[in-house]
């Protein structure tokens, strides 16, 4: 005897539920994250709190983690899409003009470049969620800027009396270290300084 039609919709209604509460959660987690980025790009690092973060997203604190599992792991997760972020605003650049556009750019968000340099600090202890996200990050950076700079050497734009991995090195480095002298002291021209910088290798 067969069994009632309806019996065999059940699990494909399960299935649509989920994944309709899967979509639903990916979309939150967006909403989550633009939000993020503004309040962090207004209010900086030590003026914000999970609570702001919560109510910018319309959550309970303990409703924002559900979608994060602990407060560093959001902050990490707001790092990750301003990479994304800077990379899709520069599709039509190479990686290394793209590079010194994010430069020019942090300049306008001082409150973003607080978070990165806070975060890279407590990248240090390996156990650190931002630990894997800083070495996925510089890793990373290093081959697109080393791609790119050996590519301008061969083609004879740039000195080839250094070594492109250690020239891409160098410029994060670099570019690192002045956004923390920046953010220490506004005075110092971040941009200006590594333009410099790279104005002396490519006259090496």
């Amino acid at each position: 005897m067969q069994g009632p039609r309806k019996s065999a919709a059940w699990p494909i209604i399960g299935r649509v539920t989920a994944r309709r509460s899967y979509a639903k959660g990916i979309a939150k987690r967006e909403e989550v994250l633009r939000a993020g980025l503004a309040v962090f790009a207004e209010n900086g690092y030590q003026k914000t709190s999970i609570r702001e973060l919560a109510e910018a997203a319309n959550l309970s604190q303990a409703g924002l983690l559900h979608y994060f599992g602990s407060k560093e792991e959001l902050l990490v997760a707001i790092l990750d899409r301003r990479e994304q972020e800077n990379h899709q605003k520069g599709t039509d650049s190479d990686d290394l003009d793209l590079f010194f556009d994010v430069v020019r750019r942090n300049v306008a968000v001082p409150g973003l470049a607080q978070l990165f340099a806070v975060m890279s600090t407590c990248a240090i202890e390996a156990s650190h969620p931002a630990h894997e996200f800083f070495l996925d990050r510089n890793e990373r950076l290093r081959q697109r800027l080393g791609d790119t700079i050996l590519a301008r050497q061969r083609a004879g734009e740039i000195t080839s009396a250094l070594d492109a991995a250690r020239i891409a090195t160098l410029l994060i480095a670099t570019a690192d270290g002045l956004q923390v002298q920046w953010l220490i002291d506004p005075e110092v021209e971040m941009s200006a300084v590594l333009d410099d910088l790279w104005t002396l290798i490519r006259t090496t």
